[in-house]
């Protein structure tokens, strides 16, 4: 007897989702298949069925995650691409990212989520050959990737648009125009940080 589809995402999602709460809070190395299925209530057989081992599982996240930006960036334009983009990936996808990006994360992972904003050989910031443009590339991603990892972390305790505006600001007018008091004159016309 076939299983119904829909069935067999729900299995396949409670693992994934156990999986995610795990890596959050532990290494890899210390989660085990046993942990993850009686978590989930599923045997360890099912697990199999779905997967050959943590690290497979894990490798699946990943391909999930990087898929979902791609398809999300498909008709957007590169050089659009704007720290909102990158904040639409954590309130969609915040339980794989917090794993992910998480305090036992991978920093292989990061460079692959760097390299989807990034790819197809596209230029994205003056000047093109300049041997600085890789560095300011880096220096935006990373830095973006860090706040927003630092915004989860905190529990989210900025709203949405002052962590963006503050992404933004930062990028423009760099830390001084926050940190010598530029701020208030922002909040002054009604724009809070």
């Amino acid at each position: 007897m076939k299983k119904q589809p829909e069935i067999t995402e729900k299995t396949r999602q409670a693992f994934i989702g156990v999986f995610c709460e795990l890596y959050g809070q532990k290494p890899i190395e210390k989660i085990t298949v046993r942990e993850i299925a009686n978590k989930t209530g599923y045997n360890r057989s099912t697990f199999y069925q779905y997967f050959t081992d943590v690290y497979d599982l894990l490798r699946i996240v990943e391909s999930e995650i990087v898929d979902f930006i791609r398809e999300k960036l498909k008709n957007t334009e590169q050089a659009d691409i704007k720290p909102q983009d990158l904040l639409l990936l954590f309130e969609e996808k915040g339980a794989y990212l917090n794993a992910l990006l998480g305090d036992y994360g991978n920093i292989r992972f990061i460079e692959k989520l760097k390299n989807e904003f990034f790819s197809d050989g596209r230029n994205y910031c003056s000047p093109e050959d300049s041997p600085v443009t890789p560095y300011l590339l880096e220096f935006h991603l990373s830095t973006s990737i860090s706040l927003l990892r630092l915004w989860q972390r905190r529990q989210k305790d900025l709203p949405p648009d002052q962590l963006i505006r503050l992404i933004e600001r930062l990028f423009t007018s760099g830390i001084s125009s926050i940190a010598d008091g530029a701020m208030p004159n922002e909040q002054a016309k009604g724009k809070s940080l």
